[in-house]
């Protein structure tokens, strides 16, 4: 019986070490201070798919330990916050609005093309590190496809006084702060999208209205003349 029990205890903490431990982090929206920038002097639309609005990153380390790291709504406010400072006004689009019904000048859609992070076992440091590569797809007024703007960013952070946890989770804010930093400096630069603000509608010139029904006809070269002579 004895021996029955110790393989049972012993098979349930092998299972363990194998199974190993699952870490689920949610990212709280980050904030970014006000650009000490101009505002880019245009109207754009901002689309966001439903894939980036709940993007969601799992991954096993070393076939263990299971990370979910939650992006979707801390990504949504970055880019809501980010692009409220940067452009005279922006319109959040829904999935169902059309952008040709809307008065803007450009569309942004911003995606993610890759997320990467390692733990400390990894990098054999007591750090956490993560890299995001955003792509930011720039559209016309017509809905044609202008740009499309591959954005790398890094964050890390130490595990001193902090849990694991917290580490990872502080570690993407500041690579989704550094990603910010890069748009604000660089988008422009990038997409040309200030040169896609539409003209101002022409000043029209209001005619001149006659007085009691009158139209006063020019002078005549007769009454020219008289007034040079006078």
């Amino acid at each position: 019986m004895k021996l029955t029990k110790r393989l049972l205890l012993s098979g349930t903490l092998l299972a363990g070490l194998i199974t190993g431990c699952s870490s689920n982090v949610t990212l709280q929206a980050p904030t970014i201070p006000t650009p000490l920038t101009d505002k880019i002097p245009i109207s754009i639309g901002l689309r966001m798919p439903a894939e980036f609005q709940h993007y969601v990153h799992t991954e096993e380390v070393y076939g263990r330990d299971e990370w979910s790291i939650d992006l979707g709504n801390s990504n949504a406010a970055l880019f809501r916050q980010l692009f409220g400072h940067m452009f005279d006004k922006v319109t959040v689009l829904k999935a169902e609005d059309d952008p040709a019904l809307l008065d803007i000048d450009a569309l942004i859609e911003p995606s993610i093309d890759a997320f990467e992070f390692s733990v400390p076992n990894q990098s054999k440091t007591d750090a956490f590190a993560v890299w995001i590569r955003y792509r930011i797809k720039v559209f016309d007024s017509s809905g044609d496809q202008v740009a499309s703007w591959p954005v790398a960013a890094y964050g890390k952070s130490q595990t001193a006084s902090i849990s694991n946890s917290e580490a990872l989770q502080r570690a993407a804010i500041l690579a989704m702060r550094d990603a910010a930093a890069l748009m604000i400096m660089k988008l422009d630069e990038a997409t040309l999208i200030s040169s896609m603000a539409k003209p101002p509608a022409a000043a029209s010139i209001p005619a001149t209205t006659p007085v009691d029904g009158e139209i006063e006809a020019p002078a005549s070269s007769e009454e020219e003349s008289d007034d040079d002579t006078s």
